[in-house]
Parts: structure tokens; C-alpha cells; sequence
């Protein structure tokens, strides 16, 4: 939200009157005050941990169970310490905070409003089951799609997004999240209700609390692994102008060919990855021969043709990056056996560097260098079918042939990506051929 529309903004001052009218309780409903007090410290606290372990949202059982509990004024008013403290990436912070506050206390108190409508809190006072999970999935059902609902108007008018665009999955990816973290508001409400009373239903957030903290170390490796690619890509930018934009597009062809040959998604990522780091190699060669102005002399070309090898060398002992590994190894060979390091031939290739081949050749063609002007996309399409099953895999062209038509070829801009790349003549005559 950082110079923040104007139209975002009224969106956000229309959002506050609204929540602030959630807050006022009709003059007979009766209140717990300290019940309100205490899960708001919950909230609130839950926030904090979760900054410092960079998780979005943890505590909405926290908030659920006073959607559960509390009349709706009481439950909505739970969601505004925490929210309005809870740190926030980024400026405008002040703006961010009294947005999230708005929006969580808008989807809370709707969700305490079906579920009262409902008979729940009736039921979480009885401890009826299963009678109970009915009025509490249609509360958690409402959550969800309140806060999507809000959150894909700030995307479309803060980010300028399409309205299609904007709320295109967030429903469907917040669901299953936030109908498990209902189920633990549930059983915090029936406990907080049971003759056990609060002490009980706050042992419910233990083993959730070890479910986040295993999280939270994934996400902090993860966020190493993703370290790790961007300083290799980073230094053969440095090195090879041409690179700068190049390896992540190839990452970014490579993924839609990974996708439309329907590999799970650990396996994208490898892909993904390979495609990334493929000319990493380029570290271990003489900067003068990449950026050499001219034909190159055929010991340079072997020298060139070490990349490979260089490249695989550097990242064997990145155990995350998989099958990454062998494709930035293989990914100049061809299927007739003329590529090179090893000459390998048709199944003989990995599977990844068979399709990171494919990426870095289209990427090549589409691309403007001092020595060739971008062929359109149509064109380098097909390119790549007429060489498909001597040098390429017929399924890999035949698969970003499908993504392209699908989705397009809309590669993402870095901030890396900059100036004019360097005199840089092909190696070969071959389609898509670089150094």
C-alpha cells in the first residue's frame, strides 16, 4: 500500500465507520467483559509470535472462538488490540494496521452473527455435538468469505488488479486453513464453557502452537533455499550482462512446462529452480569470452562448453535443489546425442534438464542481444517444434506450446534487469543458442 491510491484509501475510510458500528452493543445484550479482555491478550500476543516467526494470521482460533462465545459486538471488538499492534510490512504501517483491524473486525463479528442466528452459541453452552458443528462451519464459511471479499477489493484498487484478478483463488486458498483453525476455535469454546472453564480450552492452542513453530521453520528454510538461488543468480548477473532477466524467465518457462506436464508441486519447484540457476556455471569462465565481440575460435567454444560442468560442480552440495543438480548439468544436451558434456541421448537426459532445454532455447529467440533482434513468439514456437526429437523432447515443446497458448508469455521485469546486454555472438547456428 505504499502510495496508496486514493480510491484505496476512501475504500479503507468506508471499511472503519462500518467496523466501528460492529463494535457498539445493542443496550440489552449482556457482556463478559473479561472474557473479551483475555482472548483479545490471546490475539494480540499470538500476533507478536507470529511477526517474529513470519506466519500470516495464526491466531484466528482465538478469534473464532469469540465468534463462538461472545455476542458479536464483544466477539469483533477481540480482533482490534492485536490488530491494530501486530506489525505490518511496510508503509504506510498506520493506514495497514487500521485496514486489518476494519477487516478482521468485519468478518468476526458477521461470523458471531450467523453463528448466533444459528442457535451455536446454545449449543457450544450444552456442548451438543455434532449439532454444534453445523452453526459453527457456516460462521467459519462466513469468516472466509468476508475477509477474501474485503481483502480483494484493497488488492484491485491498491494494486490496480483486475476484479477478476483480485479475487481470483483467494477463497478457495484460505478455506482449508481457516476451516482447521475454526475447528480449534470450537473446541476452545466448548472447553471455555465446560465445568474445566478457560484453563482448559487455552490447552487446545498447545499442539497448534507446535504446528505453527514446525511451520515457521519451514518457511524460515525455505526462505534460506530461495537466499541461497538469488546470491548464485545474482553473481552471474555480475559476471554476464546477458543473464540479468534471462535466468528468471527461463525459471518461469521452465515452471509452465512443469505445470502443463501435470508434475506435483515439490516437483515445479525443482524445475523451477533448474531453470533459475542453469548457467550458473558461467562463474567458472573467462568474463573476456562472455563478453568477447565476436566469432569465438573453437578452443574457445570448448572452454564456453565447460559452463555445464562448472555450474554442476557449484551446486552439488545444495542437498534442496534435487534434481536441480543434474539439469543445470545436462541441460545443453540434445536428443540425438549432439549436445554436450556427455553426448547424452533421448531418455538417457533427465527428465528436468530436458525441459529446461526447451525454456532456454525459447527464452533465447524471444529475447533481443546485440547480435540478434527477439523473434515473436510465434515464430520461436516454431522453431522449437521443427527441431523437436533431434535436438528437443517432442513432449516438452509440445507442452509450452500449450501453457503459451493458454497463458501467454508475460515475463516477469526485476529490478536486475537493466541496460543493454553485452556483445554476445552464438555459439552455434542452432535455435536458441547462447553462451
Amino acid at each position: 500500500m505504499e502510495a496508496t491510491p486514493v480510491r484505496a484509501r476512501v475504500y479503507v475510510a468506508c471499511a472503519v465507520p462500518a467496523a466501528v458500528g460492529c463494535l457498539v452493543p445493542p443496550p440489552t445484550t449482556p457482556t463478559s467483559l473479561w472474557a473479551v479482555a483475555l482472548l483479545a491478550a490471546l490475539y494480540a500476543g499470538g500476533e507478536q509470535i507470529a511477526a517474529r516467526g513470519r506466519i500470516s494470521g495464526p491466531f484466528y482460533p482465538v478469534l473464532l472462538a469469540g465468534a463462538f462465545l461472545l455476542p458479536p459486538s464483544a466477539a469483533a471488538l477481540v480482533a482490534v488490540p492485536g490488530a491494530l499492534t501486530a506489525p505490518v510490512d511496510g508503509p504506510p504501517r498506520r493506514l495497514r494496521r487500521v485496514w486489518r483491524a476494519a477487516q478482521l473486525t468485519l468478518a468476526v463479528w458477521a461470523a458471531a452473527r450467523v453463528h448466533g442466528a444459528l442457535g451455536g452459541r446454545d449449543a457450544v453452552e450444552a456442548s451438543e455435538f455434532p449439532y454444534a458443528l453445523g452453526p459453527a462451519g457456516a460462521a467459519v464459511l462466513t469468516f472466509c468469505l468476508a475477509l477474501t471479499a474485503l481483502e480483494g477489493g484493497i488488492l484491485m484498487l491498491a494494486e490496480h488488479l483486475p476484479g477478476r484478478r483480485a479475487w481470483r483463488g483467494l477463497f478457495l486458498r484460505s478455506l482449508a486453513p481457516i476451516a482447521v483453525h475454526g475447528l480449534a476455535g470450537l473446541m476452545m469454546a466448548v472447553l471455555w464453557r465446560s465445568p474445566y472453564g478457560p484453563v482448559a480450552a487455552l490447552l487446545v492452542l498447545l499442539p497448534m502452537c507446535v504446528s505453527w513453530w514446525v511451520f515457521a521453520q519451514y518457511h524460515r528454510e525455505r526462505a534460506a533455499h530461495q537466499a541461497t538461488v538469488r546470491a548464485l543468480v545474482q553473481a552471474v548477473d555480475i559476471k554476464d550482462g546477458y543473464t540479468r532477466g534471462h535466468s528468471e524467465r527461463v525459471g518461469q518457462a521452465s515452471t509452465m512446462i512443469a505445470r502443463e506436464l501435470g508434475m506435483d508441486d515439490e516437483r515445479v519447484e525443482v524445475v523451477r529452480f533448474a531453470g533459475i540457476l542453469h548457467d550458473v556455471g558461467k562463474l567458472g569462465v573467462p568474463t573476456r569470452l562472455l563478453r568477447k565481440d565476436g566469432p569465438l575460435t573453437p578452443e574457445e567454444r570448448r572452454v564456453i562448453e565447460l559452463h555445464p560442468e562448472y555450474g554442476h560442480e557449484m551446486v552439488r552440495g545444495i542437498s534442496f535443489l534435487g534434481e536441480a543438480r543434474a539439469a543445470v548439468l545436462h541441460h545443453h544436451e540434445r536428443l540425438d546425442g549432439s549436445g554436450y558434456p556427455y553426448g547424452l541421448r533421448g531418455s538417457q537426459i533427465p527428465e528436468p534438464a530436458r525441459v529446461v532445454a526447451v525454456a532456454d532455447a525459447f527464452d533465447a529467440m524471444t529475447s533481443t542481444r546485440s547480435y540478434s533482434r527477439a523473434r515473436p513468439v510465434p515464430v520461436a514456437l516454431r522453431e522449437l517444434e521443427r527441431c523437436a526429437g533431434s535436438q528437443f523432447d517432442p513432449r516438452m515443446v509440445t507442452a509450452l506450446v500449450r501453457a503459451v497458448d493458454r497463458h501467454g508469455w508475460h515475463p516477469a521485469v526485476t529490478a536486475d534487469e537493466a541496460g543493454t546486454p553485452p556483445a554476445c555472438p552464438p555459439v552455434t547456428s542452432a535455435p536458441g543458442a547462447h553462451r
